[in-house]
């Protein structure tokens, strides 16, 4: 019996007997590899602002990986919108959305805020009492917690549309074009500009959620055939999109237009990825990286300044690809067993959710008494 309870405990710990049975894995191995692209960058960011020289094709690698990371996260939240509103009410489905993504936002950009400024003397980032008023209004000053209330956002006024107005697919699809253009006025409040600039991607998730979850559909994006296919296609768009610029697609009406599409390609060669992956087994650790997503999303920047930190000031490490890899690495792992250790069920649960979640040992503790 012993045996049996400490086997449970550990698989629960580490997330081994959910990922085995009640997870998709290519949902999995997309976020794994979606957030393996936001670390990246925001690491990249970290290193450049120290003033070290950093090799060129590491600066453009960020550039095209900028061109589908988030829509990505939009575009695969979106797939689960329908499940999630038949399995809850409305109001349910605002509770839950508001204590697994505003909740954290709030406790995490507050922790890191207040963090940058006390230790502002070794840190990069210059903070100061306004920063926590960007909180309510303009979370793109924040680094990477403004996804979080666009996330919380666009899912809330999405689902409201599609139930109170009930606006197909095409009708949708339409008002997250217009929403998209229009966003680019707001940008001074990036509360509602956010929003309103992901609503597009998060409508051509729920639009095609149907045709990725078709056992068809995966088998034949999971050909080898069509990712050595895709592969050309994906590296000639994000050549393009290099070439042109991040300006051009963030400011001319048509580069705005254009970066659509480019995502879109870049979302679904990301998807074939996955697919493929998911055929042939392997890379579980990506499975792992991706449950764990927005653990790591929320947390990582810690991890990683405090590593930059240590390897510069206290081992003399000045070599931007050691820092660069090294603070991707170590953030990655440190935030997964951060979170399993002392978060999911430990005494700093109340970081990432309002109410305390029943314990493994509980559980565990129920099932044999019962």
């Amino acid at each position: 019996m012993k045996s049996t309870t400490l086997s449970y405990l550990i698989n629960k710990s580490f997330n081994l007997e959910y990922l085995q049975k009640s997870r998709y894995k290519w949902v999995d191995y997309v976020r794994g590899i979606a957030i393996l692209l936001v670390v990246y960058r925001h690491v990249l960011i970290g290193v450049e602002r120290t003033g070290l020289p950093v090799p060129e094709y590491l600066v453009n690698a960020n550039m095209i990986f900028f061109s589908f990371r988030m829509p990505l996260f939009f575009i695969l939240s979106a797939f689960f919108i329908n499940s999630s509103l038949a399995k809850r009410t409305l109001a349910k489905l605002v509770h839950d959305k508001f204590e697994t993504i505003l909740y954290p936002y709030f406790i995490w950009c507050f922790l890191q805020i207040t963090l940058q400024i006390v230790f502002s003397s070794f840190t990069n980032a210059s903070r100061s009492l306004i920063d926590y008023t960007y909180i309510l209004y303009h979370p793109r000053q924040l680094d990477q917690f403004w996804y979080l209330p666009a996330l919380f956002n666009v899912t809330i006024i999405y689902t409201l549309i599609k139930v109170k107005l009930k606006l197909n697919h095409q009708k949708q699809l339409l008002l997250g074009i217009i929403l998209y253009f229009l966003s680019r006025y707001f940008n001074q409040a990036s509360m509602m500009s956010d929003w309103m600039e992901f609503y597009i991607f998060f409508a051509v998730g729920d639009a095609i959620s149907n045709f990725f979850f078709n056992e068809k559909t995966q088998l034949f994006l999971g050909r080898v055939s069509v990712l050595l296919l895709s592969i050309p296609v994906f590296v000639l768009v994000q050549i393009y999109y290099l070439h042109k610029g991040e300006e051009y697609f963030l400011s001319d009406v048509t580069g705005r237009g254009l970066f659509i599409l480019v995502s879109l390609i870049g979302c679904l060669f990301m998807f074939i990825l996955a697919f493929n992956i998911q055929k042939t087994n392997v890379f579980s650790f990506l499975r792992v990286v991706g449950f764990h997503s927005l653990y790591i999303y929320v947390m990582h920047v810690f991890v990683a300044a405090f590593v930059r930190i240590v390897l510069m000031k206290l081992f003399l490490i000045s070599n931007p690809i050691i820092l660069l890899f090294a603070g991707i690495i170590i953030s990655i792992s440190v935030c997964i067993v951060f979170y399993n250790l002392l978060i999911k069920d430990g005494p700093l649960w109340f970081l990432f959710s309002i109410t305390k979640k029943q314990t493994n040992y509980q559980q565990v503790k129920k099932t044999i008494t019962s």
